[in-house]
């Protein structure tokens, strides 16, 4: 499968990134991977161990002359987003990536493709099997389930690396190197509401919005996406006229992802049905001009449906749902007065659903400042305390404060400027890179994130372009063998 990645340069890169897309890595589901790299290991000859959580190291000692030279943790995370277009048949536990190349770009048949983060895990392990690079005591870092709690980073253990210098291969643009991101947390909102049966007089109708583009809730959360969760609850609230009830609600699959689609079931008089269908056909083209070119492809569309044996959410519970979900952030908050472009604090309506009267939400809250990330997620509990939800905060994470004055830093401008003619942009990422986590437990390291350029990450729209690839491989052999030269 995949064999075509092969004729691509670099050779080695590509080859080891064929191996991902056919094992099977979504989060939580990472031990056939752990397995075929510990293999690939024993036959080149490294050493490799892994800490009580799972997280998987694998050694490599220093070139002849370079015993010296300071330590270099090359990180990375081994699962992958699991998303998949609707309608496409795709078992991320079994099922192998089909990639296919065009216009210059690297892309998936109809699911993510895991370019976040297995071009970064290609990359280090093509470092640990190249013959020719010059390098000093390298060991490479593979964390778990980043994509769905970092439980991986969040879980390692201490006093384990003993680098000094950490490379972490998880950024996203080209020309780029990033000192700094946001921390975050889960919000999870749960609750029992009151139901009724449904009546003689009441016709039950299926919504569905879909068709928008989704990205990721952290670097895309700025752009001009529709959220599938705040749109159709705002077309819900506009058919609260005609005295709806919801009966179900399913909408987005992962909270670090902008949910693309949502569906909905409620009821109401059957006499207000055919003034109902043309609100929803209005309102399509309202949410349709709002998008603009942003997010075109939206389609919502609504149809009689066989009541069966539901119920509903009684009116009062229904209304007061709905409110609170209207009501909740959702996007930017605040952009950062300190990094110009940056967005310092921002939510995402990842997860929602209703089935008999059990709402569950998730959310993702992000943010430069742990203290306004705290704020967000209180703002929640606020509110849906007042429909007697409960809610949780969970797997939350430091950020990573920035540091311009890194010696690393300075080291890495100084390969880029040398070997592509100017020096990077540094940034700062409003998304969850795991060097915050890290640098909580090994606070004395130093820390860089770089990377290929990819885009759509979190969505079968990831894609990857196929020179970046050679460009990053070329910066990555370059900084490791100047920090070699380092005592």
């Amino acid at each position: 499968m995949n064999v075509h990645l092969e004729a691509l340069a670099p050779n080695m890169v590509w080859r080891h990134f064929r191996t991902l897309c056919n094992t099977p890595r979504p989060s939580g589901h990472e031990a056939a991977l752990v397995a075929t790299l510990e293999a690939w290991a024993d036959a080149q000859g490294l050493s490799h161990d892994r800490d009580a959580f799972g997280n998987l190291r694998i050694r490599k000692p220093p070139s002849p002359g370079c015993e010296q030279a300071p330590g270099v943790v090359l990180q990375g995370h081994l699962d992958m987003v699991a998303q998949a277009n609707s309608g496409y048949d795709h078992d991320f536990t079994r099922d192998p990536i089909s990639t296919y190349v065009k216009d210059g770009w690297l892309h998936a048949k109809g699911t993510t493709l895991g370019a976040d983060n297995g071009l970064g895990v290609a990359a280090i392990l093509a470092v640990l099997e190249e013959p020719e690079l010059t390098h000093g005591p390298l060991e490479a870092l593979f964390t778990l389930e980043e994509e769905t709690s970092m439980g991986g980073a969040l879980n390692l253990a201490e006093d384990w690396l003993e680098g000094s210098l950490l490379l972490n291969l998880d950024s996203e643009d080209r020309g780029q190197v990033y000192i700094g991101c946001a921390g975050g947390a889960d919000v999870l909102v749960d609750a029992q509401l009151p139901g009724a049966v449904l009546q003689q007089d009441e016709q039950v109708l299926a919504l569905s919005l879909t068709g928008l583009k989704g990205g990721h809730s952290g670097m895309d959360i700025h752009k001009p996406l529709g959220n599938a969760n705040r749109l159709l609850v705002r077309v819900l609230r506009a058919l609260e006229a005609f005295d709806i009830r919801l009966i179900s609600y399913q909408g987005g699959t992962l909270r670090n992802a902008i949910p693309r689609e949502a569906f909905a079931q409620v009821a109401l008089p059957a006499d207000d049905v055919d003034a109902a269908l043309a609100m929803v056909e209005a309102l399509e083209r309202t949410l349709k001009a709002e998008l603009g070119s942003g997010d075109s492809g939206l389609v919502l569309s609504v149809q009689r449906t066989e009541t069966g044996l539901v119920e509903p959410l009684t009116l009062d519970a229904s209304a007061m749902l709905l409110a609170a979900l209207h009501a909740a952030p959702c996007g930017v908050e605040r952009m950062s007065a300190d990094v110009p472009g940056v967005v310092e604090t921002s939510n995402n309506l990842g997860v929602l659903s209703l089935e008999a009267g059990r709402l569950h939400l998730c959310a993702l809250v992000r943010s430069l400042h742990d203290s306004a990330a705290a704020a967000m997620a209180d703002r929640f509990q606020a509110l849906f305390g007042l429909i007697g939800a409960r809610v949780k905060v969970e797997n939350g994470y430091p950020g990573w404060a920035p540091n311009p004055d890194s010696p690393l830093l300075a080291t890495f401008k100084t390969c880029h400027a040398a070997l592509l003619g100017r020096e990077p942009d540094v940034k700062v990422i409003h998304a969850g890179l795991e060097c915050g986590i890290l640098g909580s437990k090994y606070p004395n390291l130093d820390m860089i994130s770089f990377g290929p350029l990819i885009r759509g990450a979190h969505s079968p729209d990831e894609r990857v372009e196929i020179d970046s690839v050679e460009e990053f491989w070329s910066m990555l052999r370059a900084l490791i063998e100047e920090l070699a030269t380092l005592r």
